[in-house]
């Protein structure tokens, strides 16, 4: 397992602070010139950097059964360089400053990057596999804007609700286990056991749960809130302070939690789950009756990116059914070529069930929180100060 970067709490706000513009009505729409739609692949030119999830680009050093970039670089001559980065806000980060060819994002950042010009628009006509893509999200609106691509669809997946066997002997109904103050099953208080997600956009995590709790606030989607609804949210997440034994951004540092901190409920990513469970740790995973958040990642190209022939080749390679199926097995993720589901010896027969395949419609995807917005006649609360406020309940301010 690779270790994602220590993130400051510094570069959320710097993030917000460099994208708030684009984040406004026009969203949708890239604010500088874009580059060229590219006509042809040619040859590799040798390098390929990229920004990716902890354990979405695997070489064999954990496990060598799970290797799909050492193949490609022998086949394309691109080497690969990964840098693992821990939250959207860090990937944004990362991209602004420029050096990468290509990203892992997820809809919480994806738009971001759009609007801001830092990806270019991908002609899918260059990636054959492009038609073998789930149809829902071919044309997702977190990576297409105005008919056109800004990239290839990777993997999704939910935020399940990890939890210690141990401590549960039946799987919580409720995210109210990690929200609320509480004795858990073994008689003990959750106050010091259960974990937060450190970005911001854990807020419509806890506008998912009032969506059930409290429907008299009117929530359609938690990634839209009007002022009264956000204000909710966040008196959620203040109270929730005052539990939390850490804010977890980095995989690897949460697995350690659970593992000698005694943490024992918290969201996560199936990926943490997989790994603890290959520890043979007491731990499962569920998504309670409020439903859950989750992310659809999205590969896209940098607008200045370097290496551009090596990064469509990686594009295609992507969306073979052996990389797909090989992910989906490593991460627990589910692949977007359903096709991957069948046949491959590391995700078994009944992988993409488990993985969650049939909660596709269960899902309230990623996206970035914009002013303009449907479900609220266009008075939500933007990105920019979901990020500043959040920084402040991790604070305690």
């Amino acid at each position: 397992m690779k270790k994602s970067h220590q993130f400051k709490l510094s570069v959320i706000v710097v993030s917000a602070l460099v994208f708030a513009t684009a984040c406004s009505k026009k969203e949708e729409a890239a604010t500088m010139p874009e580059k060229a739609l590219a006509a042809t692949v040619g040859a590799g030119e040798g390098a390929l950097n990229v920004i990716a999830w902890p354990g979405y680009l695997e070489r064999g050093e954990t496990d060598k059964a799970y290797d799909w970039v050492t193949g490609f670089e022998k086949e394309t001559g691109c080497k690969v360089t990964v840098k693992t980065a821990g939250t959207s806000d860090e990937m944004v980060s990362l991209m602004n400053q420029g050096g990468y060819d290509l990203v892992t994002a997820s809809g919480d950042a994806s738009l971001r990057l759009i609007a801001g010009g830092k990806v270019q628009e991908t002609n899918t006509a260059l990636i054959p596999s492009y038609k073998n893509i789930d149809p829902r999200l071919q044309d997702a609106v977190w990576h297409t804007v105005d008919g056109k691509h800004y990239g290839v669809p990777y993997q999704w997946g939910p935020n399940v609700l990890m939890y210690n066997t141990a401590v549960f002997k039946e799987a919580p109904t409720s995210w109210s286990v990690v929200f609320e103050a509480q004795d858990l099953p073994d008689g003990k208080p959750n106050k010091g056991r259960v974990q937060a997600f450190d970005g911001p956009i854990y807020i419509a995590d806890a506008a998912l749960y009032l969506m059930a709790k409290k429907p008299e606030l009117g929530i359609k989607d938690p990634y839209e809130l009007n002022e009264a609804q956000y204000k909710a949210a966040l008196e959620v997440l203040q109270g929730q302070r005052e539990l939390i034994h850490r804010y977890w951004h980095d995989a690897t540092v949460q697995v350690e939690d659970f593992t000698k901190e005694g943490v024992v409920a918290s969201g996560s990513w199936p990926y943490q789950v997989n790994t603890l469970l290959a520890a043979k740790q007491p731990i499962a995973s569920t998504i309670p009756a409020e439903g859950a958040t989750g992310w659809a990642d999205t590969t896209m190209m940098h607008a200045e990116a370097a290496h551009p022939n090596c990064a469509y080749k990686w594009m295609e390679h992507s969306l073979s059914n052996k990389v797909q199926g090989d992910l989906a097995s490593w991460f627990g993720s589910v692949p977007t070529v359903p096709e991957a589901c069948n046949g491959n010896d590391l995700l078994g027969a009944e992988g993409c069930k488990t993985n969650g395949i049939d909660n596709f419609d269960k899902i309230h995807f990623w996206k970035t929180p914009v002013a303009a917005c449907a479900t609220q006649n266009n008075a939500c609360v933007p990105y920019a100060t979901w990020s500043t406020d959040y920084v402040a309940v991790m604070g305690k301010k």
